[in-house]
């Protein structure tokens, strides 16, 4: 259960609609039916973290329209604070129709123009939600349009100035921005801000166009107040990397359905342990627990279809940790 005495942490950005094909490996245009499922990475990792026990906020943008209502509803299903949510009479939830393709790869179409998410302005902020929160995460998709952009920058200035934590997953999402360059611009432009910042392989090459494997292309994102970088490698596990360690965390083998979420789960448990514990930057040994820990959330969630609907509780992530370690 919730431990209200938990600190908050507060997820800002978008929630949206993922509509997924009911059968696997096909195309957008092969899929005969869809699977409505609630997604939106700052949303799935506010649900991540009260699945696992944390305290957890969401702030942004929805639709005042059947699917706004329904996200909103969703919120409140998983005890995630909806009071910095706001219902646009005007725009539109927004849509994503996402696929697994039979390599795997995921598939985007995006419905949003603009959607209610894009609109969030700055005076629209829960700024006293803000304050309170030990630690503030969001993505990049919230820089892409203005008003959305202004807002973002107020809310995290705003928390830097509260000595709130900065956490930032830029999420990389290439049709949603006018271009490849605008978005390694637009994803750089707040890299300098945070004190914690996750990125996958894949985006680690699309940042620096460079090997991601390479010690030192991920040197390369490394800035001087950052407390910690974590690079994932999907089933391979993670890499770390703090001020006076650097080092890599196994991962977990399961049979993977879809991986919508899992970098969601992984950050949300993550958080969860900075949130409880802030001296795991400085300890070796707490931070490799937890990153065991959040690679364990990250696989369990790919065992099933959609975001939310697979995020694990504590005792998942205990037991399949426990199960490879008897291996």
């Amino acid at each position: 259960m919730t431990n209200s005495s938990s600190p908050l942490i507060v997820c800002f950005g978008e929630m949206l609609i993922d509509f997924v094909p009911d059968t696997s490996g096909v195309s957008l245009a092969e899929s005969k039916g869809f699977l409505k499922a609630p997604g939106g990475a700052p949303a799935n990792v506010a649900c991540a973290i009260t699945k696992l026990g944390g305290v957890s906020a969401f702030i942004g943008k929805v639709g005042d329209d059947e699917f706004g209502r329904m996200l909103v509803d969703i919120l409140a299903k998983n005890r995630v604070k909806s009071d910095g949510v706001c219902l646009d009479k005007h725009a539109r939830t927004a849509l994503a129709f996402v696929t697994l393709k039979r390599n795997g790869e995921r598939e985007f179409m995006f419905y949003r123009n603009p959607s209610a998410d894009m609109l969030l302005k700055e005076s629209e902020l829960n700024m006293g939600l803000i304050k309170q929160a030990k630690i503030f995460h969001y993505g990049s998709i919230s820089l892409i349009s203005e008003p959305c952009r202004s807002a973002h920058m107020a809310a995290m200035k705003a928390a830097k100035e509260a000595g709130v934590l900065l956490s930032y997953d830029p999420n990389v999402r290439l049709p949603l921005w006018p271009s490849a360059d605008a978005a390694r611009q637009g994803i750089k432009s707040i890299w300098l801000e945070a004190d914690f910042i996750k990125v996958s392989d894949d985006e680690v090459e699309f940042l620096t166009q460079k090997d991601p494997q390479k010690e030192d292309v991920v040197m390369s994102l490394w800035h001087d107040h950052l407390k910690l970088l974590v690079v994932t490698d999907g089933e391979k596990g993670c890499r770390y990397l703090t001020k006076n360690f650097k080092g890599k965390v196994a991962g977990f083998s399961v049979n993977a359905i879809d991986t919508t979420g899992a970098g969601d789960s992984f950050v949300g448990a993550l958080l969860c342990s900075v949130a409880n514990d802030p001296s795991i930057f400085q300890d070796e040994g707490k931070l490799k627990e937890a990153l065991t820990f959040a690679n364990a959330c990250g696989a369990i969630c790919t065992t099933q279809k959609g975001a939310i609907p697979a995020l694990p509780t504590p005792s998942d992530a205990q037991a399949l940790i426990a199960q490879s370690k008897a291996k």
